[in-house]
């Protein structure tokens, strides 16, 4: 297996684009290879040559953030589906080719855009764009998909574990209050609240169940790009047949982290085209908030403990209520 990363060389990379692809044409010479941005389970690339750019995707073969958990590299063959389904939709990139036994994706380079990661800073996002992110989920959920579509399903148990599992834990292996004094105490009220830890389990005995909608499966800031007025998503790595409350859970969660405006929880569910259960909603919402702040994936975001206190009463409310 070929195995590339920043340091690999012009010559190396030229000759296996050529050997496998047609991506280059005759007279096209790769002038510059760059990091594209801060891959955590992968190998970002960007390729620059005398006529274009485009992007180089491979699966790592683990968490760059805790090298001990494994990630199984054959998800990107999930991602490659995904795009190739939603590609008549021209919110994604386009697949300039995908070499299997090398868990390579070529992808287009969608230059000049930026990943709404800056919300968390800004605590506030137009709503403009979120009303173009509800409807390009919505036209995720409603792609027509075949029965042997990938299962995701080891990738999916990695995701299960650190959402609905490991922020639940007393010895999970997080070292809250070295991330920020005092939120292991805020912590403690679910680890130990049974109620909770009941309603979790359910909602991830749903999330493993396989469903009959397409999901992008980590529906959040960072894997939403813009450019002037458009709005593309990214990453589908985490994809899967499931329940279309899932992606939207995800998203609203995120909306709120965000800006600490709950009334996005009605917005979306109210703005949604199809029928949803409001309350599978909530709850999925209320798990991501959990996780994104007692769990392992810790956000880019700044919040004092009282505003994270206060993020994670609402969480707390919205699974008990």
């Amino acid at each position: 297996m070929n195995f590339f990363d920043e340091s690999t060389s012009i010559n190396i990379i030229t000759n296996y684009i050529k050997k496998n692809t047609s991506i280059l044409r005759e007279n096209e010479i790769i002038k510059k290879v760059e990091s594209a941005g801060e891959g955590n389970m992968n190998v970002v690339l960007r390729i620059k040559t005398n006529f274009k750019s485009f992007i180089l995707k491979q699966s790592r073969s683990h968490v760059k953030k805790f090298p001990h958990i494994k990630a199984p590299l054959e998800r990107i063959y999930a991602e490659y589906c995904f795009y190739n389904l939603v590609k008549k939709n021209f919110f994604s990139p386009k697949v300039l080719g995908f070499i299997s036994e090398d868990y390579v994706l070529f992808l287009e380079d969608l230059k000049k855009c930026r990943d709404l990661n800056y919300i968390y800073d800004s605590r506030k996002i137009d709503n403009n764009k979120v009303n173009k992110l509800t409807l390009i989920l919505h036209n995720v959920h409603k792609t027509r998909v075949h029965e042997n579509y990938p299962t995701n399903i080891t990738l999916r148990k990695l995701n299960y574990d650190h959402i609905f599992i490991l922020p639940f834990l007393k010895d999970n292996g997080v070292q809250l209050n070295n991330i920020q004094d005092g939120l292991e105490e805020l912590s403690m009220p679910f680890k130990e609240n049974t109620n909770i830890i009941k309603r979790v389990n359910n909602a991830g005995k749903n999330y493993l169940d396989r469903g009959n909608t397409l999901l992008h499966g980590d529906y959040y800031p960072g894997s939403w790009m813009e450019r002037n007025n458009n709005i593309f998503i990214i990453d589908p790595e985490f994809t899967f047949l499931g329940s279309k409350e899932f992606d939207l859970g995800v998203m609203t969660g995120h909306l709120i982290l965000a800006t600490g405006q709950t009334s996005y929880l009605k917005k979306i569910c109210d703005n949604y085209p199809d029928k949803i259960d409001n309350i599978e909603v909530a709850t999925y919402c209320a798990i991501e908030i959990i996780r994104r702040l007692i769990g392992y994936a810790q956000l880019p975001m700044k919040r004092s403990i009282s505003e994270k206190s206060d993020l994670l009463k609402l969480a707390k409310e919205l699974i008990i209520n």
